[in-house]
């Protein structure tokens, strides 16, 4: 999506008289338009599918700050994930809050979570942060199931939650309500993760990533910005997992397995690493393709998903953001020069 505006921007100024903004914004109007008016023209349960699309493209867009812009690899975005469907599941379930009002605490909640880990993990790097964020995602089911917590967590039975009706008595599903208000909340951290991406936080993030003895020596201070952006992601992942808990209406320890965290580091992949319009492509690969991977063999569907991760792997190895900015540019120089 932004790779589409971006080569539009470059390529059809010169031949419509407008300048690259005004394309920019014309094509993301039309996309969100299209986003708005699409659970009423789908079923309740594609409607439910999509709505889990917004949810997993929040948690790629934070993972993508920490992996992709930022260089810090993580496996244990799961766990986050987890502490924000909890917080939520638990202000809901225990003490009656409104649904809207359990983001913000649920999204502070992991930003300290995350700043946390984010301290002692600055004497790591590479494989070896990677086996640490790892070992979080492991332990987080087991901690769950903790018995000196059972009261608040369920333990193992986890904890039901009510889906809510949708506001001023507006005549929609609770589904439907649910995407939009989903929705919204995606719009606005996409652009904040824009505005702060295209800033000097993001060059300096980039920087530590790419030439980190370059950016100290510039005065860079790469502990903070490094125990920032790991807070900043796992708030993205603490938001993500509230409204997550609340689409499912149901969370349970046996839900947020290391296996989770796995898939949303394939998400950021496929999707293309350090793109923001590719938190949109991974999460609906992490979405979809299990699902197309299961009809197509209910004897064998991990392996057909595994053909699926090579074969996109192999054709689009800048992931399928830069393959649509490829693709795209193609087509304008064709149709339009």
């Amino acid at each position: 999506m932004n790779q589409i505006a971006a080569t539009t921007s470059a390529i059809a100024p010169r031949y419509a008289g407008l300048p690259a903004r005004t394309w920019k914004r014309v094509g993301l109007m039309l996309l969100l338009l299209f986003a708005v008016v699409l659970p009423f023209f789908v079923s309740n349960y594609r409607v439910f599918q999509l709505n889990m699309v917004l949810v997993y493209a929040i948690v790629l867009l934070g993972l993508n700050m920490l992996t992709g812009y930022n260089g810090q690899i993580s496996l244990g975005h799961g766990a986050f994930y987890a502490i924000g469907a909890y917080v939520a599941a638990i202000l809901m379930d225990r003490f009656g809050w409104p649904y809207w009002a359990t983001l913000p605490v649920a999204g502070l909640m992991c930003f300290l979570s995350g700043f946390a880990f984010g301290l002692p993990a600055l004497r790591l790097r590479g494989h070896y942060l990677a086996l640490a964020t790892f070992a979080l995602a492991v332990a987080m089911p087991q901690l769950l199931k903790y018995k000196a917590i059972e009261q608040w967590t369920g333990g193992v039975q986890g904890i039901v939650i009510i889906k809510p009706d949708p506001p001023f008595g507006w005549k929609i599903t609770p589904d439907q309500w649910l995407y939009l208000f989903t929705l919204a909340i995606v719009v606005v951290m996409f652009v904040v993760a824009w505005n702060l991406l295209r800033g000097h936080v993001g060059r300096a993030m980039v920087a530590i990533r790419d030439h980190p003895i370059a950016a100290d020596a510039m005065g860079v201070n790469s502990a903070m910005y490094k125990t920032l952006t790991f807070g900043v992601s796992a708030l993205y992942t603490g938001v993500a997992g509230a409204l997550g808990a609340i689409v499912v209406q149901f969370v349970a320890p046996d839900s947020f397995t290391a296996g989770l965290s796995i898939n949303f580091l394939v998400g950021i992949v496929i999707g293309g690493i350090a793109s923001i319009s590719g938190a949109v492509y991974g999460a609906l690969f992490i979405q979809f393709v299990p699902n197309i991977a299961d009809q197509i063999s209910k004897a064998a569907p991990w392996a057909i998903y595994g053909v699926f991760l090579l074969l996109f792997i192999y054709v689009m190895p800048g992931g399928v953001a830069g393959f649509v900015r490829i693709v795209a540019r193609r087509v304008l120089r064709r149709f339009l020069v």
